[in-house]
């Protein structure tokens, strides 16, 4: 079973839509613009802290729901969740 992407990460798009500019934004959470590139440039979702992306939601003012879109896998397989309790 492979499993395909199916959390899409739409930094680019909010960025864009809100007119925000890389150096905006790395000036705005305090980390380089090179790492606000390359944010934007993945389609998958990054390994963020919860302290990185609580700052880029601050600063786009939007949810963490607004960062990402859920695609279906569009092979057919079904991922299984281990439940860890």
């Amino acid at each position: 079973m492979s499993i395909n992407k199916v959390i899409r990460w739409k930094l680019n798009e909010v960025m864009a839509r809100k007119r925000i500019k890389n150096k905006d934004l790395a000036q705005k959470i305090g980390i380089t613009e090179t790492s606000i590139y390359r944010l934007r440039k993945v389609d998958e979702m990054p390994r963020l802290s919860p302290e990185r992306l609580n700052g880029i939601c601050a600063a786009l003012s939007c949810q963490p729901g607004d960062l990402l879109v859920y695609e279906p896998d569009t092979d057919g397989d079904v991922v299984s969740i281990v439940d860890v309790a």
